[in-house]
């Protein structure tokens, strides 16, 4: 949708000012940014993943399948998330009216841009799902989403939110919480870097994970055993595709 532009341009020292009304995907983006920034008691975990074996996996999933519905690094991310979800109920948990909510299902949110704001469709039971199907159904809500087409249930229940900024060169950034969940994980690019192994100085892949946390349920220690159960899961693959 065109944002709206009202007529009579002031001028200013800034020059001639245009007044755009927000979209109401604009609005609604606005209202709950504002809302998570003044009412959750955040903090921020980031960890360095070595993301060679990941990066490796991904191509050679790609190479196998030759069709649509590979598997992307951001399937295997979500996929990861699901697993480590399942092991610390307090990040798949939330945050409301001055008490804690478990939730026996683990729903990943994904951020999904659109032409004027983003939306978060729901990959639910992301943990019991296979990362082929992760992929498929990740597909299918972003061409929904881009063909104007995504229903509500389609945007409702998530327990946990990725943004994943990578494919924008993003190294790392730092989301909002969406209340009443407990984090949300925020995905840098997985850059090609010079590493060391067995004494040798060797090309690799890096990729930077960012963990936004509420306070009031997800506290340091275990907010940093959940980043680094998904760092784990991430360099070995292996247990992704099981």
């Amino acid at each position: 949708m065109e944002p709206q532009i009202e007529t009579g341009a002031a001028t200013t020292a800034k020059g001639d000012i245009q007044v755009q009304e927000p979209t109401r995907a604009e609005r609604l983006v606005a209202r709950r940014a504002a809302e998570s920034r003044a009412t959750v008691p955040h903090f921020e975990l980031t960890t360095i993943v070595d993301a060679s074996p990941v990066v490796a996996a991904r191509a050679a999933l790609r190479e196998a399948a030759k069709a649509d519905g590979v598997p992307s690094l951001s399937a295997l991310i979500i996929k990861a998330c699901g697993l480590a979800l399942r092991e610390h109920p307090r990040a798949n948990g939330g945050y409301r009216d001055g008490q804690f909510e478990l939730h026996s299902r683990v729903n990943v949110g994904v951020a999904i841009t659109t032409d004027d704001s983003f939306v978060v469709a729901t990959i639910p039971d992301a943990d019991a799902k296979t990362v082929r199907e992760i992929a498929m159904e990740l597909h299918w809500l972003a061409s929904r989403v881009h063909a104007g087409t995504i229903t509500p249930p389609e945007l409702a229940g998530a327990t946990f939110t990725v943004a994943n900024l990578g494919m924008a060169g993003i190294a790392a950034f730092s989301p909002p919480v969406a209340p009443p969940q407990a984090a949300i994980l925020a995905v840098g690019v997985a850059r090609e870097v010079p590493v060391v192994r067995d004494g040798d100085i060797v090309a690799g892949h890096e990729m930077r994970l960012t963990l936004v946390c509420d306070h009031r349920i997800l506290y340091g220690a275990h907010a940093a055993a959940f980043l680094s159960r998904i760092r784990a899961l991430l360099e070995r693959p292996q247990d992704l595709l099981a």
